[in-house]
């Protein structure tokens, strides 16, 4: 790696870890001053008491700066940067006012739409049929409307698991950092900094959100960082022929992900709208096994940074794909078996009438 990129990552993550870090206590000012709490309810919510919000434009203004700083603004940073202001625009707002889910699905969409007008597409995929001669599949026309859905997806997924003090920062900035040392094997450039300076903002951010956390990052937070490793990710992961394009990106990004089917099928199979939010997710689950709101944070964290390392040495050598690939299912799996262990003897506790163990904490879940 050059010296001048060396520096300009360094620099990118320190510029942003600063700006977030010193942001987020006046952030935090601006959000009492407006009424922007999230109020518990002792449901998916049981914090005890309003914890205020719109921590999210401290990571904004903390990313943005950086990036414009060092980063060249090509047509796709470009695109990225102005639906990362749709998404903190209708966040901001969602998290003053209250917004109604479909509404915001719109802005979502309206974002990525705007980063797909500006390049950032899913061209190619890998090739699931093994018999085929093609390693790879080219979209053609449905490269646009499977990269909208794609950037929509993982923006959400991100949201979804912003249920404990931490997480979903915390992840990202798992994510992100993952993202920049495959970037590193694969590519240069902007690909390279833009995660770094997520990485950074991420950081610095997470300091004042950690259980007991002084506020939330709400809906501004965690629709940008959705929003912003979906694009990286077909910016970057998406565009490289040498990596897996299927695997790698969704082990990236796998605990959000996974999470998210869970959710959306969970919620058609009760009746539910899948929009509509729910306490089920793998956060919740791990809080009902009786575990602290740090050892369900520190169990998902492992499990993001495991499969952030399969994602790097998948990215990086050719012999031992297949069983990389294969140990980061198998600890997946491992990991969605004990869970559903635990989940069927705290459901048989609770059958018969005894009290089960966990401490009642924040959940600051948004749908």
């Amino acid at each position: 790696m050059e010296k001048d990129l060396a520096l300009k990552i360094c620099l990118s993550m320190v510029t942003a870890f600063v700006i977030s870090f010193a942001a987020t206590p006046l952030i935090k000012s601006f959000a009492v001053r407006f009424g922007a709490f999230d109020e518990p309810d002792n449901l998916r919510k049981i914090h005890d008491r309003p914890i205020p919000r719109l921590g999210g434009l401290a990571i904004f203004f903390g990313f943005l700066l950086s990036v414009v700083l060092f980063t060249e603004i090509d047509r796709q940073v470009r695109g990225i940067l102005l639906g990362a202001v749709i998404i903190v625009v209708i966040g901001t707002a969602d998290d003053i006012i209250s917004v109604n889910a479909w509404v915001k699905l719109v802005f979502q969409a309206a974002a990525a739409l705007v980063a797909v007008f500006h390049g950032v597409l899913i061209e190619v995929l890998m090739n699931p049929n093994i018999f085929s001669a093609n390693d790879y599949l080219r979209l053609g026309v449905f490269a646009a409307p499977v990269t909208v859905i794609w950037i929509v997806a993982i923006t959400n997924s991100v949201n979804l698991i912003d249920g404990l003090d931490g997480l979903a920062c915390g992840v990202s900035a798992i994510s992100s950092v993952t993202m920049l040392v495959i970037a590193l094997v694969v590519a240069t450039g902007n690909v390279v900094i833009i995660p770094a300076a997520l990485a950074g903002a991420c950081i610095g951010f997470i300091p004042y959100n950690f259980n007991p956390a002084k506020i939330f990052m709400g809906d501004t937070g965690a629709l940008l960082l959705g929003y912003v490793l979906a694009t990286l990710s077909v910016m970057g992961l998406f565009k490289f022929y040498a990596v897996i394009t299927f695997a790698v990106p969704f082990l990236v990004l796998a605990v959000p992900l996974v999470d998210t089917v869970f959710a959306f099928f969970r919620r058609l199979i009760n009746g539910q709208s899948p929009l509509r939010p729910d306490r089920g997710h793998f956060h919740h689950k791990l809080i009902d096994m009786g575990l602290s709101q740090k050892q369900a944070v520190a169990i998902l964290y492992s499990v993001s940074a495991i499969l952030g390392v399969a994602a790097v040495i998948l990215s990086t050598g050719e012999e031992i794909k297949a069983v990389i690939f294969i140990l980061a299912v198998c600890v997946a799996a491992g990991t969605a078996v004990f869970i559903l262990r635990e989940m069927r003897l705290h459901d048989q506790t609770r059958d018969k009438g005894e009290p089960a163990g966990g401490d009642k904490e924040n959940d600051n879940e948004e749908a």
